[in-house]
């Protein structure tokens, strides 16, 4: 036990010194609840104003409450989708847990976003139902009044151990509270679906509007290609062929060119042919006039064999010479017109060349910028082709399924769900309780004056000698006097627990101190006398208060005024036993204060006083001294002196602890013995923590008044 350098080891009841162990069980926990209940007790008034309060408060909470009408649609959120389309999609899924997913869904659920979207979706600014339903003003601010509204409103309750989840909008109004969640569940799903398959969206999008600007510049590089082949007379036979082939050797010109080359080399061919029969006499075999040739052949033989056999005049052989005649003349006359036939049909067709070519030449140019503009529509073309194909397959991946689906929708409630009678009841209640708690726990923890005996060993580290019960039943001195009632006996504990202050017993000269004025110091100097008294001891009560007598006025001595302990003070040579009076009802004598003197402090700091309580010392079994109060003065502090020990006065629920504290201090830095403490005025409420019932003395009688009847 830490004590300060001059502080004396303090003794419990029984006259052992304390110890932490004593502290620590007097500081324990069921203790303190204990001083909880009985500050409950003595509010209990207050605490059952607090319940009926908190209770009309949620019966009134009820009955002015607006009926409130909750809707509910449950969703169905799974993370695998099935694909119907086996194609990617643009945007690949991203793999997470199921948790994961189902609380970012849920997050989803009440954003910005979606509160964003049902206000859009459902027109809200303009429904005047939903306007009204919430008070809501039009104005500059209204988006944001609507979405704040949403928010408050709106709730999302997944169902546990499944991958359902349910949607609750509340609202005054039944319809608008279902109208309001299937607006909020279908935009989630619809927000859902474009964000799965939003990419693909939006590139169909974007394809369509190629598309369709590209299907403008195809026909329109079309149309170009058109007029010029028109305004050029450029007619295209064949369109196929490999793209780099496009030339103007595709075109009607360039067809005749061809076609006369290829006639102009057969009559070349004809012409040499026929000038090599002229010549030779050459004709092709398939020539008719092979046939005269064979003819002519056959007749020449026929006519050399004539000659050799008959001689030039023989009619036949002149006959043979004229058939042989003849046929050279249709040999040699054919071949010369098939010759000069083959010639002009050469020249002819060497002209007709010659002019197709220059045409050709002239187009060639020309065949150039159709080839240009035939090769930008074919790459739009293609490029259409391309985006058109790509567009489909888009289009038909776009086709998946949602993984979000709508499982039921919501009705119109029939009842409201709020106000609850028995949840505001509950509410207030709770409330009530915590409030309670709250004042009961601040009415301790702030009190800051002495209500529990116990803490005066508890919080002041002091032996606690006795709790003298608030006397309500007549004169405090008729009381202590009796040897039957509670205050007598409260003192005789006192008197006995002193005894046990010392290993010898009960110290010689004690002197009775307390912080301030009127907390029952000279009443419990006097209570204490009066025990020791009844126990046969010679025993001296010295009323050393010089400032404020209190015994005085007590023991009714108003006119011995002429003696007592401020003339033995001045008086160096005066003896004690002249100025002493006997008590005889109360069985002890008596050293009276006397005048009160202008310089109390100056009486008290000199030798004189210690004199004084040395010679009552020897004739005297016990030396109680009425000393004054701490205060701010220093009269007790010089009194403590010449004493053995203090024994500090406290009143309950008077003095703030930090001020006995401080006192106690002072004295223990004066060099005092400060033996323990004495509890006075101890009401109904004070004695209610328990103490003193320990003792037998009931003292829980007689306290229906709380009258201050005794004197300090």
């Amino acid at each position: 036990m830490s004590t300060s350098k001059n502080s004396q080891p303090r003794y419990v009841l029984d006259g052992s010194p304390e110890t932490d162990i004593d502290k620590s069980i007097d500081g324990s926990i069921a203790f303190d609840l204990e001083r909880y209940w009985h500050e409950a007790v003595n509010l209990k008034y207050w605490l059952l104003g607090i319940g009926a309060l908190g209770v009309i408060i949620g019966v009134l909470v009820t009955l002015l409450s607006t009926p409130l009408y909750r809707a509910s649609a449950r969703l169905e959120v799974t993370q695998a989708t099935a694909d119907v389309t086996n194609l990617d999609s643009l945007e690949a899924d991203v793999l997470i847990s199921e948790a994961q997913y189902l609380n970012t869904q849920y997050q989803l659920l009440v954003s910005d976003f979606m509160a964003t979207r049902v206000s859009d979706a459902g027109n809200l600014a303009r429904n005047e139902d939903f306007l009204n339903a919430f008070s809501i003003v039009g104005g500059a601010g209204v988006e944001n009044a609507i979405q704040e509204v949403l928010f408050e409103n709106i709730s999302v309750d997944p169902i546990n151990q499944s991958s359902l989840v349910d949607v609750r909008f509340s609202s005054p109004d039944p319809k608008l509270s279902a109208e309001i969640t299937n607006i909020w569940v279908k935009e989630f799903v619809d927000a859902n679906y474009e964000k799965r398959f939003g990419a693909n969206i939006q590139a169909r999008e974007f394809l369509q509007d190629q598309i369709a600007e590209l299907r403008e510049r195809l026909a329109k590089s079309e149309q170009e290609l058109v007029e010029y082949a028109n305004a050029n007379e450029i007619l295209v036979l064949n369109a196929g062929g490999e793209p780099s082939s496009e030339s103007a050797g595709q075109t009607l010109v360039g067809a005749d060119l061809q076609a006369l080359n290829t006639a102009l080399a057969a009559a070349v061919a004809d012409r040499i042919s026929a000038q090599a029969a002229v010549v030779g006499g050459n004709f092709p075999s398939s020539d008719p006039r092979n046939q005269l040739l064979a003819r002519l052949s056959e007749a020449e033989a026929e006519l050399a064999v004539l000659r050799a056999n008959f001689g030039p005049e023989y009619p036949d052989v002149q006959a043979k010479q004229a058939e042989v005649n003849s046929l050279r003349s249709a040999v040699s006359g054919g071949a010369s017109a098939l010759l000069r036939s083959a010639r002009i049909r050469e020249a002819e067709l060497r002209g007709q060349v010659e002019g197709v070519k220059q045409r050709f030449l002239s187009q060639q140019g020309q065949g150039i910028r159709y080839g240009i503009l035939k090769r930008e529509v074919d790459t739009n073309r293609q490029i259409y082709d391309a985006l058109l194909q790509r567009f489909k397959e888009l289009e038909a991946s776009g086709a998946g399924e949602n993984n979000i689906q709508i499982i039921d929708l919501a009705k119109a409630p029939l009842s409201p769900y709020a106000p609850s009678l028995v949840e505001n009841l509950l509410i207030s209640v709770l409330t009530s309780l915590v409030v309670a708690a709250s004042v009961i726990y601040l009415k301790v923890v702030l009190s800051q004056t002495l209500k529990d005996p116990e803490d005066v060993r508890r919080r002041l580290h002091l032996a606690l000698l006795g709790a003298i019960p608030r006397n309500t039943e007549g004169e405090m001195i008729d009381r202590i006097t009796e040897r039957s009632s509670h205050i007598n006996e409260a003192y005789t504990t006192v008197r006995t627990n002193m005894n046990f202050l010392t290993p010898q017993g009960a110290p010689e000269v004690l002197m009775f101190t307390s912080s301030v004025p009127s907390e029952g110091k000279s009443i419990s100097s006097l209570g204490v006398a009066t025990s020791f008294a009844q126990l046969g001891k010679r025993v001296l009560l010295i009323d050393a208060d010089l400032r404020n007598s209190k015994l005085r006025d007590t023991l009714n001595l108003h006119d011995y005024d002429k003696g007592g302990l401020v003339p033995l003070l001045a008086n160096q040579q005066a003896d004690i036993t002249s100025q002493i009076i006997r008590l005889e009802d109360l069985g002890f004598d008596f050293l009276p204060m006397g005048r009160t003197p202008p310089n109390p402090v100056e009486l008290l700091a000199g030798d004189r006083f210690s004199q004084i309580v040395e010679a009552a010392r020897g004739q005297y079994d016990q030396v109680l001294i009425d000393g004054a109060p701490m205060l701010a003065l220093a009269d007790a502090i010089e009194m403590s002196k010449a004493v053995d020990g203090v024994i500090f006065v406290i009143q309950t629920e008077r003095i703030k602890l930090r001020g006995i504290e401080n006192a106690l201090g002072r004295l223990q830095r004066s060099g005092a013995k400060v033996y323990g403490a004495i509890v006075t005025k101890v009401s109904q409420n004070n004695s209610a923590y328990g103490y003193g019932y320990g003792y037998g003395y009931g003292y829980g009688y007689g306290y229906g008044e709380e009258r201050d009847a005794e004197p300090a």
